[in-house]
């Protein structure tokens, strides 16, 4: 079971567009040293939406096989075609991805009876640990912890990455669930929190910037320690506001660009972080000390 800080990680892009292979590069290794515990590679920070077929599936064996087994890869292979998330999931088990991360169909809203058939089709189709990943505020569809608690029963289904923000629901499900399944946080505002609770971890979108301090945050909070832990999510608290000024991964993107790591590339219909939001974006990253 993976624990700790996952970090939801960006597909730096060229100006023009293009994946930034060098780039990439630099930000896994960045990961490795900073002490991250696994990658999150082709997630909604890494612009799923708009990576073509092959690419999608490039970037996360180009991760794989950067990383070399230094941390784990998480593998986003999610779809609202169920036959479209087991084709990605294949490939990334083919890659040699050590789980993947299925967002609940978007766009076209099934019932409740219809995600935990779509989840347990791909689940029995491959081989290979599954965490699911509930984002309602961008998918329109919300599984609920009963569903969750059936999908559980799934072999291969090992955890849920709840992006609600909602800690007493996550708290809930901990204690339903058990040990065996693991919770992590997709709103690093309530990460902290949700972690303390009996989540085994975050993935993170401020962990592209701030590595280090997300997962120091992550360890603390999994030892317990309320009061260290909150040392460093009030550092943190500033850049989590900032990082969703405008849709994620624009202001991530931009705030990686302003340190250096990476070229202000991003794909419509997505923009560069508008100007109007730099100086709070900067202000952020100063105060987190990143």
């Amino acid at each position: 079971m993976i624990t700790g800080s996952i970090v939801a990680l960006v597909t730096p892009m060229h100006a023009d567009g293009r994946v930034d292979w060098p780039a990439l590069e630099r930000l896994l290794d960045m990961h490795v040293e900073a002490g991250t515990a696994a990658i999150g590679a082709v997630g909604t920070t890494g612009e799923s939406a708009t990576l073509d077929v092959d690419e999608h599936c490039q970037v996360i064996a180009h991760c794989v096989k950067y990383i070399a087994g230094r941390m784990p890869v998480v593998a986003g292979t999610g779809s609202n075609s169920t036959r479209e998330a087991i084709y990605f999931t294949e490939a990334a088990a083919r890659a040699g991805a050590d789980a993947c991360l299925l967002v609940t169909p978007y766009y076209n809203r099934p019932t409740q009876g219809g995600l935990y058939q779509h989840f347990r089709a791909v689940a029995e189709a491959v081989d290979i640990p599954q965490i699911l990943y509930n984002v309602p505020g961008r998918t329109a569809v919300d599984i609920s912890n009963d569903t969750v608690l059936r999908l559980a029963e799934v072999d291969n289904i090992v955890g849920l990455k709840d992006a609600t923000g909602d800690v007493p629901r996550g708290a809930e499900l901990v204690g339903r669930c058990g040990e065996d399944f693991a919770l992590y946080s997709g709103d690093d505002p309530t990460a902290m929190e949700l972690i303390l609770a009996g989540g085994k971890g975050s993935i993170s979108v401020t962990a592209n910037v701030a590595p280090l301090l997300t997962a120091q945050l992550c360890r603390f909070a999994l030892q317990g320690d309320r009061e260290q832990a909150e040392v460093i999510d009030s550092r943190l608290a500033p850049l989590n506001e900032a990082l969703f000024l405008e849709a994620n991964p624009i202001p991530v993107k931009w705030a990686l660009y302003h340190r250096g790591l990476v070229e202000n590339g991003i794909r419509l219909p997505l923009t560069p972080l508008h100007e109007s939001c730099h100086a709070r974006v900067v202000a952020a990253l100063e105060a987190a000390g990143v």
